[in-house]
């Protein structure tokens, strides 16, 4: 059999076989390109995990996939070419645009998973010494995915024959009137921003108002609202221009927790008082769970109607609730322990009633008993 049978038999003398020929050589070379080049990403990628910065990783994660797309994108792209070449002339116009919407989709893709990339490095990765807050990251990230998305569309019109001076002076004019319809949804959107760029308070954060009932844990920060999970553990929605409003206090970045209690020891024991007060002093004084560098006293207070009152005031180092609770138990139950130890008893509420006697009640006289 020669050569020109050969080509006979196998149809690449076939005019209308060539270009099919092509087209699945072009295809099988995109899978193989894009099969060596997923593989090299990869392995440089577990290369790159045994430096000492971050930043390397993060253009390699965000690479992988739009690389693998784009490939995919030009081999078929060519295909394409190669069969509308032979179908319709005038169908390589319309893959050429395809094309070029496709790399700028592309394109976008990559810069938004490294903002993305970025975000999460400088919030969690353990090669950074310190770490940005997850707010500040989070309102800075959304800013610029926000930038390139607008940025894309604009040039994708471009590339679709639109003048985007147009766009542009019919947004400046339309932003007028949706200004006026959707003042609300600014607000809030303004109101986010603001809490963004002031952090009043972050995600996991306690909070409450004094103005308004709200309090909880904070769950999400969005743009036009925020999640807040109440003790309850009922999601409450907060618009976020109502932070502009009203006063917000964040318990969470408290330094100490406080204790101010109120005693009282019976009045018959008020020779010993003086002795009571200053063991309680020095008790707290050396309590191991209260901060001595800030503000302690235990002083005698008041004369109560059935006491006298003396009050404990100190600051617990830690903050967390439950621990305090168990530090403020310790440190009243061991002031009672004193109180008892000098032989004094914890007063509670009693009335004395003096009764007249009988001699005093007949030399009344009887009009005043009549009263």
């Amino acid at each position: 059999m020669n050569w020109e049978t050969m080509q006979l038999y196998l149809g690449l003398g076939d005019t209308k076989m060539h270009w099919v020929v092509r087209v699945f050589v072009v295809v099988l070379g995109t899978l193989l390109v894009n099969f060596v080049a997923t593989r090299l990403l990869a392995r440089i990628d577990r290369q790159l995990e045994k430096t000492k910065t971050p930043w390397d990783n993060v253009l390699i994660h965000a690479a992988q996939k739009p690389i693998g797309v784009f490939i995919w994108l030009t081999g078929l792209s060519v295909a394409a070419e190669i069969s509308g070449t032979e179908i319709e002339p005038g169908f390589t116009s319309l893959i050429q645009s395809i094309r070029g919407i496709g790399v700028i989709v592309i394109l976008t893709w990559f810069i938004l998973r490294c903002i993305s990339e970025c975000e999460k490095t400088l919030t969690t990765s353990s090669k950074l010494a310190t770490h940005v807050d997850y707010t500040t990251a989070s309102a800075i990230s959304k800013l610029l995915r926000a930038s390139v998305v607008i940025t894309a569309a604009l040039v994708v019109l471009q590339t679709l024959g639109y003048s985007i001076s147009g766009v542009l002076a019919f947004g400046g004019i339309g932003g007028i009137a949706v200004g006026f319809a959707a003042k609300d949804l600014l607000a809030n959107f303004f109101g986010g921003l603001m809490v963004y760029l002031d952090r009043p308070f972050a995600i996991g954060d306690w909070v409450r108002s004094p103005d308004q009932d709200i309090e909880g844990t904070v769950e999400h920060i969005g743009w036009r609202q925020t999640r807040i999970r109440t003790f309850e553990k009922r999601p409450l929605y907060v618009p976020n221009s109502t932070f502009s409003l009203i006063s917000v206090e964040n318990p969470s970045r408290m330094t100490h927790r406080r204790i101010n209690e109120t005693l009282g020891v019976r009045y018959d024991d008020f020779n010993v008082l003086p002795t009571i007060l200053a063991d309680i002093k020095q008790m707290i004084a050396t309590h191991e769970d209260l901060d001595t560098n800030e503000t302690y006293m235990v002083n005698f207070n008041q004369f109560g109607p059935s006491s006298l009152d003396f009050f404990i005031y100190a600051y617990t180092k830690t903050v967390d609730w439950r621990t305090y609770h168990n530090v403020k138990q310790d440190v009243l139950f061991k002031a009672m322990q004193i109180i008892e130890s000098h032989g004094a008893e914890v007063a509670f509420p009693t009335h004395t009633v003096h009764m007249a006697d009988n001699s005093r009640m007949t030399a009344l006289p009887e009009t005043s008993l009549n009263q």
